[in-house]
């Protein structure tokens, strides 16, 4: 944020450069062109931290882009990032690293009778890139007016005596790692704003600091995935053979089985990319049990299964990241609970930070493009009464789609958390007519149990980070702490071997001289897996200076 005061003051601050933060800026911008927005993102370019399994529903963003820019069809822009629309569905069971069984034939039962996992069929929708999708949002919120600025991370809302919001915090930039401040130091700005709008993504530190200040409640923990992802270069045949309109969703093997085990919640996708580039990923419950697994092995596993092996063999991995994926549903959506908002006052929690995934059909982007247009009509009507915002943008979220699908999908994931795949599979499908079934937070899943299927070789997370262009300054403070030592060294790693060494994607945790470190903070994917997942909830994610992490350029 420039020191000249230039955007100290704005009326609707968005925090959070995705696909719900930019729908926000510019649907305001198409209603009210006067108004004056603002845009901010820890990463250091538009895209740089957005990855998605990315099927995306066209609906949400066809309406976005009608209004703000009709000769949209037209553009370079939507060529490239909507070239692929789905016309190949595979929906598949394996058995096993040799046998596959398509289930797509269930599915489209399931939907003919309005069973919730007939919803899971993706023809018609585009598979894309969300980091190339972002980045053209942000070009068309730039051509509206809007100012988006990259490389600035928000600590925390900043309320009133109140408890108004006033504006946002931004991170404090230029400290070393002993906390002192260096001569490039810049104390984080207050941001003021009359509306702001957190968009942020999984698990944001704003948004949770925000839930926790406003006294915000959720109705059941949320629940999350791990979701780690590849992408491809492979040769032109491969990818004709595979063909740019296909998507597969594989269930069952490496991480469940009928009765054997293991048990863990999840599957693998792969769809097309870009000429010549196949992506493929692995999505786990964080609520697994194995005390030694860890999301890569399995997506090893799942590349060498014989379906999906012809594929990509010989192929060279390019790009990688790892993200977190709310699935708690629309009982973890976070309210006030004397208004029901979703938010409080002039505060409006939005996208995969609210949790809109709706979990039977294992997508969210849809959902997040309409909180924005949602959030965006309710600002305008609530100009001169900001503190109605949130009540209001909850009273449209109800009305939309958005609510209308979350409500169908509101007990699938507790349902599988409470009897796991085998049995909460098919019981979900009942949908509504089961209760509410309360379940534990993820990292309380934790047993001394191994997981039985690791790879012959342990997954090379240093090349995976590599390809992901992570990177932070430094000189700069962990990012990562570890609340107690002892807890550490007396109960985590006597008894299930210090898990946070084996789950986290890019490798952060070491053990040196006998102690557990978040030793290599600078490869951190800010996937904060770690905070959801360490079995005694003791290590916190705060954000990093402005401009660290990945950079995703085709997730």
């Amino acid at each position: 944020m420039p020191n000249n005061n230039e955007y100290n003051k704005v009326s609707v601050l968005v925090v959070g450069a995705g696909p719900a933060g930019l729908a926000t800026a510019i649907q305001l911008k198409v209603l009210r062109p006067d108004i004056d927005v603002c845009v901010i993102d820890k990463a250091l370019d538009l895209g740089n931290h957005n990855l998605s399994g990315a099927v995306l529903e066209k609906e949400p963003l066809h309406a976005l882009l009608d209004a703000a820019k009709p000769d949209w069809r037209q553009t370079p822009e939507a060529k490239d990032v909507l070239a692929n629309v789905i016309d190949k569905d595979d929906i598949l069971f394996l058995l096993g690293q040799k046998m596959s069984f398509h289930i797509f034939w269930a599915l489209k039962m399931a939907r003919s009778m309005g069973i919730g996992w007939g919803q899971m069929i993706h023809h018609g929708d585009y598979s894309l890139s969300i980091s190339k999708l972002t980045k053209w949002l942000g070009g068309i919120a730039r051509e509206k007016g809007v100012e988006v600025l990259t490389g600035f991370a928000a600590d925390h809302v900043v309320l009133d005596g109140a408890g108004t919001a006033v504006g946002v915090k931004l991170v404090d930039q230029g400290i070393d790692k002993e906390g002192h401040k260096q001569p490039n130091y810049v104390e984080g700005e207050t941001v003021e704003a009359k509306f702001v709008v957190l968009a942020e993504g999984c698990d944001g530190l704003v948004t949770e600091r925000f839930v926790e200040a406003a006294g915000l409640k959720r109705e059941s923990h949320q629940l999350y995935s791990l979701g780690v992802k590849e992408l491809i270069k492979v040769t032109p045949q491969q990818y004709a053979d595979f063909s740019r309109g296909r998507v597969v969703h594989a269930m069952g093997y490496p991480i469940w089985t009928p009765v054997i085990g293991p048990g863990m919640f999840g599957g693998g996708i792969v769809y097309a990319g870009a000429e010549d580039h196949l992506a493929v990923g692995m999505i786990v419950g964080l609520d697994w049990k194995y005390r030694n697994f860890n999301a890569q092995d399995a997506l090893v596993r799942l590349k060498e299964h014989r379906y999906i092996k012809p594929f990509i063999e010989g192929g060279t991995v390019v790009e990688a990241g790892a993200k977190m994926i709310p699935e708690g549903g629309w009982y973890a959506v976070p309210r006030d609970p004397h208004t029901g908002s979703i938010g409080k006052g002039n505060v409006m929690i939005l996208g995969d930070s609210a949790g809109f995934v709706n979990m039977l059909k294992i997508k969210g982007l849809h959902n997040a493009l309409d909180s924005g247009i949602q959030a965006a009509r309710a600002i305008v009507t609530c100009m001169d009464k900001p503190e109605e915002a949130a009540r209001r943008y909850t009273d449209n979220v109800e009305s939309s789609n958005i609510a209308k699908e979350m409500k169908s999908a509101r007990n699938a994931r507790q349902t599988i958390a409470k009897f796991g795949p085998l049995q909460g599979m098919p019981l979900s499908v009942l949908g509504g007519w089961l209760p509410k079934f309360k379940v534990e937070p993820d990292y309380e899943m934790m047993t001394t149990a191994p997981y039985r299927l690791k790879p012959n070789q342990n997954f090379d997370k240093d090349t995976f980070t590599a390809v992901a262009a992570t990177e932070h300054r430094e000189e700069q403070p962990s990012h990562l702490t570890i609340l107690d030592k002892t807890i550490c060294q007396t109960k985590c790693t006597p008894v299930y071997g210090s898990p946070c060494i084996t789950f986290c994607p890019a490798g952060v945790y070491e053990t040196i001289h006998g102690e557990v470190k978040p030793a290599n903070p600078s490869n951190c994917l800010h996937c904060k897996t770690c905070q959801r997942k360490c079995p005694f909830d003791n290590i916190r994610w705060r954000a990093p200076e402005g401009g660290g992490g990945p950079r995703y350029k085709r997730m």
